[in-house]
């Protein structure tokens, strides 16, 4: 043994203690330079993509399949995709939120987002492209704008749906604790509802996402009538490969897809998750908890925490004070029974809604005029041609949601409840997720034609590929949301496997299930326009369906065709969710809610 002098062994140790204090305060200041360089490559993305909107418009706009154009082209995808999600997102919160407390709209509201999600993309595209090229008709503004509508509608109803049901299964005690507090509207949002919400939020903006990259080809690509309407972008880039039998460039659109849908999930979602995770409704926390390097940057740079002090902190309390003292100020009002003033803006507020609901109704009757005009063309023929397609949708829709359902349900519960397990399937379900089945549906559609197969049994393959994902993500954010004490005490208690599932689990995710299966059979129908009706190297293949109806009525431009098909589309869809959806909705929001 070495015996060390004292004075060697305490320089030793100041060298070790300063050095750990260098690291202490640089290491703060390296998140804060990874900070700025996101905030510096998000405001040079602005500037690109401000200054390509509001150019002039190209006349005729050629996709070149050289590798060397896919960066720019994803660039534009991605600024497509990320501005149809926060439009979904605003939109989902404030419809989801009107609908499940407006005891006199939720109905019509409910009705409204079953037809709306059942109506497939190419049926909004002549309204929306039209539109938007008229209000932008020397810009380029225009065209970006209607296909960055057209991805939201593909995009939001699973989110409004999830959002709404979220809302309506809120604990009792929860929500009796917020009266007692006296929380405003605006404090219950942002400190119950919103986080009760989240977790299913998130991971229905993770579908959402995935189905916006889905419809990512129609969206960019696709011809209305006489015009050719086009952008550059990824989705077209994979079209126009498709379309030409490149299968190179088909190869390096992949690759380029799947490296972004990786790099979105290792930079957006995974800290999304991580972040979510603190609102899981529990009583005990859990050992095992979801990690995120960046979202570690933002949480422990100190530029971010000096502006959430100084800056929101103070502003949110503000906010919190004004609502306070607006909502004591009316409670003053109502106790001095100040009749005049109430009673004069209740007749304001009742005169405009006369006047709102006189210019919607006007709005639908010149709509449905327009609309008996153009179904007057429709011949008999046409007519039993559609009913026969709508019948064989009809099947394929329910064959692929129960196959979807057979193999979600047990791998969401697996994933949702391990959660290494889910480190490692979540990013690879993401990817999977998000590689528009589109994009592979030509060699899938090769093999079955090679092997004796058609498009009847592929149009199945390609809706369950774009539809399954809804089932899935829905059941591992109901598995995850399932508090982790029912856990223990279930396994405390040594339940058998069909006990656990029955007591536990099938309870704990049933809101969440209806709700991917009722956006997952949503999905299906509006999948059926690209799974029933393919162009593949110059040659279309089509088989009997209402969705190849829809899309060859889109490339002839035969506007009552499409409308007719579109309307027996929607009533079908309706039809099944107010038989079959809605009475499970309700069951879910009373047997199946989680009480304290």
């Amino acid at each position: 043994m070495i015996n060390l002098p004292d004075s060697f062994s305490s320089n030793r140790s100041r060298e070790i203690f300063a050095r750990s204090q260098v690291l202490k305060r640089s290491w703060p200041f390296v998140l804060d330079l990874g900070v700025a360089g996101l905030g510096l490559a998000c405001f040079y993305g602005v500037m690109q993509i401000a200054k390509y909107w509001f150019g002039h418009p190209e006349p005729e706009i050629v996709i070149s399949l050289s590798p060397r154009a896919l960066p720019q082209y994803a660039f534009y995808s991605v600024v497509r995709i990320g501005l149809a999600y926060l439009l979904s997102l605003v939109f989902a919160v404030g419809y989801g939120y009107v609908a499940a407390y407006s005891k006199r709209l939720e109905a019509f509201m409910i009705a409204g987002l079953d037809i709306l999600q059942s109506i497939p993309v190419l049926s909004f595209l002549p309204g929306v492209m039209l539109a938007m090229v008229a209000l932008f008709p020397t810009r380029q503004l225009g065209l970006e704008m209607g296909a960055i509508v057209l991805i939201f509608t593909g995009q939001v109803w699973n989110m409004a749906f999830s959002f709404y049901s979220s809302i309506k299964s809120i604990p009792r005690e929860l929500s009796e604790a917020s009266k007692i507090y006296k929380f405003s509207r605006w404090q219950r949002f942002i400190q119950l509802e919103l986080p009760y919400s989240t977790i299913g939020l998130v991971w229905n903006s993770m579908v959402s996402v995935a189905g916006g990259w889905f419809f990512l080809m129609a969206c960019e690509m696709f011809v209305l009538g006489k015009h050719d309407f086009r952008l550059p972008g990824l989705g077209s880039y994979l079209q126009t490969a498709a379309g030409a039998g490149n299968d190179r460039a088909i190869a390096w659109g992949l690759f380029t897809m799947i490296a972004i849908i990786v790099a979105t999930d290792q930079l957006i979602w995974r800290p999304v998750i991580a972040w979510s995770d603190k609102f899981k409704f529990e009583q005990v926390e859990t050992t095992a908890r979801v990690s995120s390097p960046l979202l570690h940057l933002f949480q422990h740079s100190r530029a971010i925490r000096n502006l959430k002090r100084h800056t929101v902190v103070p502003l949110t309390e503000g906010v919190y004070r004004h609502l306070a003292n607006v909502r004591r100020e009316r409670l003053a009002r109502m106790v001095a029974n100040d009749n005049s003033v109430t009673s004069a803006r209740g007749k304001v507020a009742s005169w405009l809604r006369i006047l709102l609901l006189t210019l919607a109704v006007a709005a639908i009757l010149y709509a449905a005029w327009q609309a008996v005009g153009l179904l007057r063309q429709v011949h008999q023929g046409q007519f039993g041609e559609i009913l026969k397609g709508a019948l064989a949708t009809f099947l394929r829709v329910n064959l692929s949601l129960f196959l979807a359902a057979a193999w979600t349900i047990p791998a969401g519960v697996a994933i949702g409840f391990n959660p290494r397990l889910a480190r490692i399937a979540q990013p690879l379900v993401q990817v999977v997720a998000s590689i528009p089945a589109p994009a592979l549906f030509p060699v899938i559609l090769l093999a079955l034609i090679k092997i004796g197969g058609g498009l009847g049994i592929g149009s199945v393959v390609l809706m369950m590929l774009g539809t399954q994902w809804y089932v899935l993500f829905n059941v591992i954010a109901g598995a995850m949301a399932i508090p982790s004490d029912l856990r223990e005490v279930s396994t405390l208690f040594r339940f058998t496997t069909l006990q656990r599932w029955r007591t536990v689990i099938l309870p704990g995710i049933f809101p969440y299930l209806i709700t991917g299966m009722v956006t997952a059979s949503g999905g299906a129908w509006n999948a059926s326009i690209i799974a029933e009706y393919f162009s593949l190297n110059n040659h279309t293949y089509q088989t009997v369906g209402l969705g190849a109806v829809i899309s060859a009525a889109t490339d002839s431009g035969q506007f009552h065709i499409l409308l007719l098909a579109t309307i027996v589309m929607a009533l079908m869809v309706v039809t099944i969710n107010r038989l079959v959806w809605r009475p499970l909705y309700r069951l879910a929001e009373t047997r199946y809610k989680l009480e304290g």
